[in-house]
């Protein structure tokens, strides 16, 4: 799932600073699911800017509201009216819903509340760990199914560095050193023999290369 934090609270004060309808939209799937843009989370900083606009001298009309996904069109354009009736809106989205919505109402204010983080697992309540970094050449299937681009610090295709220490990461102790993950599921596969193929340098003309990247499926076209 997509993993994202909140703004400072001052710099999203500072987003709304003259505004006086302000509609702040939650999203139904993974920022809900990670507790940073759910239906709770919109009403927490709703009661927050009420109560410093408040403080401030102000009275603006702030209003809540949580549609499945930010993401996708169908549910974006089922809240067009309130969008127009607002001055701006505050995205409690990843980047994409962010985009997308201001792509669909290209003369609204739409401003993100949340900063996109990763792409993660959801390791334990409130613990989301880092796995795929997007960069459109999966490799798994030569790393027992561990990302070294994304897991190893130094995003090592060759490893290890040498450098870990009791299966810690030397850059980072906190973390677990991918590469002694990949060997050590590698062992227990018995398939440790991948790794003596050297994998060349990484190519990122797969990733980021020549700007975004756009996703077709004849099949799904209309």
């Amino acid at each position: 799932m997509i993993v994202a934090e909140r703004k400072p609270f001052n710099e999203i004060k500072e987003m709304i600073s003259g505004k006086k309808n302000i509609l702040i939209i939650g999203c139904g799937t993974c920022v809900t699911i990670n507790q940073t843009g759910g239906e709770k989370e919109v009403a927490i900083l709703a009661s927050e800017l009420r109560i410093a606009k408040k403080l401030d001298g102000e009275s603006p009309n702030v209003e809540e509201l949580t549609i499945q996904r930010q993401c996708e069109r169908e549910f974006v354009e089922e809240i067009s009216q309130k969008i127009e009736q607002a001055d701006v809106v505050l995205s409690m989205a990843c980047g994409v819903g962010v985009q997308t919505m201001a792509e669909i109402y290209p003369d609204k204010l739409i401003f993100p509340v949340l900063n996109t983080i990763s792409m993660a697992f959801p390791d334990e309540p409130g613990h989301f760990k880092e796995m795929c970094s997007g960069c459109g050449n999966c490799v798994l299937h030569e790393f027992g199914g561990i990302c070294p681009i994304t897991r190893c610090s130094k995003s090592m295709l060759n490893g290890p560095c040498g450098g870990s220490q009791d299966g810690k990461c030397e850059i980072n102790p906190d973390i677990e050193c991918a590469w002694q993950l990949i060997i050590d599921k590698l062992k227990k596969q018995d398939h440790l023999d991948i790794l003596t193929k050297i994998k060349p340098a990484k190519d990122w003309s797969s990733s980021h290369h020549g700007g975004p990247r756009t996703l077709i499926i004849e099949e799904a076209e209309i």
